[in-house]
C-alpha cells in the first residue's frame, strides 16, 4: 500500500468522494458489477485521496479506469512493486496518478488513490468486476454488494503496510457523506420467481410473459449504510448447464485467455444415507470478543451475536451423536478450552458445557484466531474419530492470510466449518478457511437464524465422505479438456458445483457436442452426473467466464501477498496478468499523460470515510497475551478457577417469550404459561432443548413441566401404561411438542429429534404406540403418529 503522508481528513473539510454509482447485471448465477466513484475537488489546492472499501472475496476485479474531462484513461495491470514505484514516481512529478489494489493482508479489503486531483476537477473511477453467486438452503442465490467495513483487530505478525493501517474516518452509518445508488438488471431464462432485498427497493418491473427478467433499483434517499443484499428465487435452479466461451487469441497468444473456456455448473444427486458408525471428534471455536456484543444486523429487536452464538451452542451439543467427543474454545485476544482435551460425549461433560455456555461473554477482548487453532491442531487425533472444526466469528482480523495456511496445512486430518456473524465479517476469512479446510461457510446478516445454517453444516459433517470425485471428459478427436478449478475432494448434498476447464485444440463444426462427467464413491456405490453441451463457443466482450476461471485458480494458487511460495507466484503473476483479473500480487495502475504542466502547489491528503457499525467503532489494541488460555477442569461437578464464567452468572429471564406469545393454544390443547421458567434461554423451543439428555431422552421432571404447562401430577396420571419409563413418556411428549409447537423451526431440531426417536425406539418397546397415541390425544394436537415410525 501507498502510505499517506500530510493531514488526515477532519470533518469539516469537505470529502472529494461525492457518490457511488453501482449497476448490476446478473444472468443465472453469475453477476457483473461496474462500480463508479465519482471525486470532485472543492478544494484550493490538489489532492491526494484514499479510499478504503469492502469487496467480496469470490470477485474478480478486471477493470479500471478514470474518466478526466471527457477522456478515458485505462488502467494496466501489473506487479503490485512496480506499480507502487509508478505511482509514486508519476506523484511526486506531479501528474495524475490513480491505484487500485487489494489489501496485503486480506482479499476482501481493496484501496483506491487518486493523486493529484486538481482544484476545481472532477474525475469518476470505475471498477468492473465479475462473481458467482452462492446458492443459499432454500434455492435463493445470493448477492451481496458490501458497504461495511468494521476496524480489525491487529494481531502482532500481522503485516505493517495494510490498508487498515489508514487512520480512516470512521462515521455512523447515517451520516456518511457521499451518495449512492444502484440498478439492476436479473434475467434468467428459466424464469424468475420472486427477488427480496434487505433494502427498500423501487417497483421491481418484470419483463417477458415467463418474467425471464427484471428492473430492479434501490428506493430514493438510500444511504449506503449497510450491505446490500438481493436474494433471487428462480423458477428452477438446478439444472446442470454448461456454457462455452470463445477466447482472445489475437491479443493473447499462449495464456489462459487464448482458448475457448468451459464452465459446468453440477448439482450432484447424493442420496441420503444413514451416518457412519464413526462419530468424529466435534470441535467449537466461538468468538467471545467484544465486538460480538453487537446485533447481528441493524434491523429492530435483531439478536445480539453472542446470544445468537450461545442458543447455536445449546442446539449442537444437544445434536450430537452418541459416543463422539467434542470441545468447545472461546476466543478473543486470550482463549478459554471449556475441556484440556476433548472429551467423550456423555450426560456429564454436555451438562458441564451446557453450563459454560449460559456464563458466556463477549469479554475476552480483541479477535485472535491463529493461536487457538494451532493449539487444536496440535492434539493428537483421535483413532477412529475425524475431526471436524466449527469456527464462529464476526472476521473482524488483519492476520486473514496466515489463517487460512494454517488451516490448509492441515487439511488432510480435519474439515472446516465456518461462519461469519454480522455485516462486516471478512468473506475473505469466512470463505478462505471453509474453502482450503473442505467444510462449507455461512453468513448470518438481517433476520438470518445462526442456529438453522449451524445445523445444516453439522448435518454435512455428519455425513458419510464422498470420495474419488473426479471430472471426466469427452470430447471429439482433436480437442482436450484442462481443468482450471482446484481438485475437488468434498461434496455436500444440495450443493452446487462449478468446475472451469480451458478446451484446446480443434473446435468441430457447428452441430458437435461433448459430455462432462463427475465421478464419485459413496460407502462404496459409484455414482455419477453426465452433462452433455454444444461445442458452439459464444462470444462474450467481458470475457466473463475466461476471467472467473482466472478467479478460481488464482484462489487456489495466490495464498496471499506474504504467503505465496516463489515459484507459485510466477504462474500467479503471468494468470493475473494475462487475464487482466487483480490479485495480491497485482494491482491497477493509470497515469493521465495529457496533462499539459505538472499540477501545482502543496499536495494534501484527504481519506474518505467508510461507514461501520458503531458498537464496532471502538478502539482496537494490539495483542499483548499471544497464546495465553483458561482451561476448564473437565470432570462433571468440578468448579471453574475464580474470574472465569463461574463469576457472570447473567440474570434469569421472567418475561413471556416472544415466539409463544402468537401461538394458537387450542392447538397444542391446554393453557400456555404466562411466565417463562426460570430455566436457560429466550425461547420455549431453548429451554425444551436444554432439558434433553445426551442419549435423546428427556426426564419427566418439574422443568419439563413448566415447558409443557402442565403440572408434573397431571402428567404422570395421564402415563397410559402403569409402571412405564416415565422418561420414555417425557421424550414421547418433547417430540409432539417439536412437532407441534416449532414445525417452522425443524431445520434447528431435526438432528436431536432423531436422536430422540432412536432413544424411543430402542427403549419404549411394544408400548411405543401406545404412548404416541396417548400423547397426541392428551395434548389434543394434530401430529401425524407417523413421525414415530406408526
Amino acid at each position: 500500500m501507498v502510505r499517506p503522508s500530510g493531514l488526515l481528513t477532519r470533518q469539516e473539510e469537505p470529502v472529494p468522494l461525492k457518490s457511488i454509482c453501482v449497476t448490476l447485471s446478473i444472468r443465472e448465477f453469475v453477476a457483473g458489477v461496474a462500480a463508479t466513484l465519482n471525486y470532485e475537488n472543492e478544494e484550493k489546492f490538489p489532492l491526494e485521496t484514499f479510499f478504503v472499501f469492502p469487496m467480496d472475496e469470490d470477485s474478480a476485479v478486471y477493470s479500471f479506469e478514470a474518466m478526466v474531462d471527457g477522456k478515458t484513461i485505462k488502467a494496466e495491470l501489473k506487479d503490485k512493486k512496480k506499480a507502487h514505484i509508478i505511482y509514486e514516481s508519476a506523484i511526486s512529478h506531479r501528474h495524475q496518478a490513480f491505484l487500485l489494489e487489494e489489501d496485503k493482508c486480506s482479499r476482501d479489503v481493496f484501496c483506491c488513490n487518486v493523486g493529484n486531483l486538481q482544484p476545481g476537477s472532477k474525475v469518476a473511477l470505475t471498477l468492473k468486476y465479475v462473481q458467482e453467486l452462492p446458492l443459499e438452503a432454500d434455492g435463493a442465490l445470493r448477492y451481496v454488494l458490501p458497504a461495511v467495513l468494521n476496524p480489525r483487530y491487529r494481531c502482532s505478525g500481522s503485516p505493517e503496510d495494510s490498508c487498515l493501517d489508514l487512520k480512516t474516518p470512521i462515521v455512523p452509518l447515517d451520516d456518511l457523506p457521499y451518495a449512492f445508488s444502484m440498478t439492476a438488471t436479473v434475467s434468467s431464462q428459466h424464469g424468475i420467481e420472486t427477488i427480496q432485498s434487505n433494502c427498500p427497493l423501487s417497483p421491481i418491473e418484470y419483463l417477458g410473459d415467463k418474467k425471464t427478467s427484471a428492473q430492479i433499483s434501490l428506493a430514493d434517499g438510500h444511504k449506503f449504510d449497510r450491505d446490500v443484499e438481493l436474494l433471487i428465487y428462480y423458477r428452477e435452479v438446478h439444472t446442470p448447464s454448461v456454457a462455452v466461451e470463445l477466447g482472445n487469441p489475437k491479443n493473447n497468444p499462449d495464456g489462459l485467455m487464448k482458448d475457448p473456456s468451459a464452465m459446468v455448473c453440477f448439482y450432484p444427486n447424493i442420496p441420503e444415507v444413514e451416518p457412519s458408525a464413526i462419530c468424529g471428534e466435534f470441535v467449537f471455536l466461538m468468538d467471545c470478543s467484544g465486538s460480538m456484543q453487537c446485533p447481528i444486523s441493524k434491523q429492530d429487536k435483531s439478536q445480539l451475536r453472542i446470544e445468537a452464538a450461545k442458543e447455536t451452542l445449546i442446539l449442537l451439543l444437544k445434536s450430537l451423536p452418541v459416543n463422539c467427543y467434542f470441545n468447545i474454545y472461546a476466543f478473543g485476544s486470550s482463549f478459554e478450552a471449556f475441556f484440556p482435551n476433548s472429551v467423550k460425549y456423555t450426560q456429564d461433560t454436555m451438562e458441564e458445557a451446557l453450563r459454560r455456555v449460559k456464563l458466556m461473554r463477549a469479554d475476552l477482548g480483541g479477535t485472535e484466531i491463529l493461536t487457538p487453532l494451532q493449539v487444536i491442531y496440535r492434539e493428537p487425533s483421535i483413532p477412529g474419530h475425524p475431526l471436524q472444526l466449527f469456527v464462529f466469528t464476526d472476521g473482524e482480523v488483519t492476520d486473514t492470510f496466515s489463517i487460512i495456511k494454517e488451516v490448509r496445512n492441515h487439511r488432510l486430518r480435519h474439515r472446516c466449518f465456518s461462519f461469519g456473524i454480522g455485516e462486516g465479517a471478512s468473506t475473505s476469512l469466512i470463505k478462505g478457511i471453509a474453502r482450503v479446510g473442505g467444510g462449507t461457510s455461512e453468513f448470518i446478516t438481517g433476520k438470518d437464524r445462526m442456529q438453522a445454517k449451524a445445523l445444516r453444516a453439522l448435518k454435512h459433517a455428519l455425513q458419510p465422505a464422498v470420495e474419488d470425485v473426479s471430472v471426466n471428459w469427452d470430447l471429439p478427436r482433436g480437442l482436450s479438456a484442462k481443468t482450471l478449478s482446484p481438485e475437488q475432494t468434498v461434496l455436500y448434498k444440495g450443493q452446487r458445483l462449478i468446475v472451469y476447464a480451458q478446451l484446446t485444440g480443434t473446435m468441430p463444426p457447428e452441430e458437435g457436442t461433448g459430455e462432462v462427467c463427475l465421478n464419485y464413491t459413496l460407502q462404496g456405490k459409484s455414482c455419477e452426473n453426465k452433462v452433455t453441451f454444444s461445442l458452439q463457443p459464444k462470444l462474450d466482450d467481458n470475457f466473463t467466464i475466461h476471467r472467473l476461471a482466472a478467479k478460481a485458480f488464482l484462489q487456489s494458487m495466490d495464498i496471499g501477498f506474504g504467503e505465496t511460495p516463489a515459484k507459485t507466484k510466477k504462474d500467479v503473476l503471468k494468470v493475473s496478468i494475462d487475464c487482466g483479473v487483480i490479485s495480491s500480487h497485482t494491482a491497477f495502475i493509470a497515469i493521465n499523460k495529457d496533462v499539459n504542466k505538472p499540477v501545482q502547489g502543496p499536495l494534501a491528503c484527504r481519506d474518505v470515510p467508510r461507514p461501520v457499525l458503531l458498537c464496532a467503532a471502538a478502539p482496537m489494541t494490539q495483542c499483548k497475551r499471544v497464546g495465553s488460555a483458561r482451561i476448564f477442569a473437565c470432570r462433571h461437578g468440578s468448579q471453574p478457577p475464580p474470574s472465569t464464567f463461574q463469576a457472570r452468572e447473567p440474570p434469569l429471564q421472567a418475561t413471556m417469550p416472544q415466539d409463544l406469545k402468537n401461538l394458537d393454544a387450542g392447538s397444542w390443547g391446554f393453557d400456555l404459561p404466562t411466565r417463562a421458567p426460570p430455566v436457560f434461554g429466550e425461547t420455549y423451543l431453548v429451554q425444551l432443548i436444554s432439558l434433553q439428555n445426551a442419549d435423546g431422552s428427556w426426564d419427566l421432571d418439574e422443568d419439563l413441566a413448566r415447558i409443557l404447562g402442565i403440572s408434573l401430577k397431571d402428567l404422570w396420571s395421564a402415563l397410559p401404561v402403569k409402571d412405564a419409563d416415565s422418561s420414555s413418556w417425557a421424550t414421547v411428549l418433547a417430540v409432539v411438542w417439536l412437532h407441534a409447537k416449532a414445525k417452522h423451526q425443524k431445520c434447528e431440531w431435526e438432528l436431536l429429534e432423531k436422536k430422540a426417536r432412536t432413544w424411543i425406539n430402542s427403549n419404549a418397546g411394544s408400548i411405543k404406540k401406545k404412548l404416541v397415541k396417548a400423547a397426541i390425544a392428551f395434548t389434543k394436537s394434530s401430529v401425524d403418529p407417523a413421525v414415530f415410525g406408526i
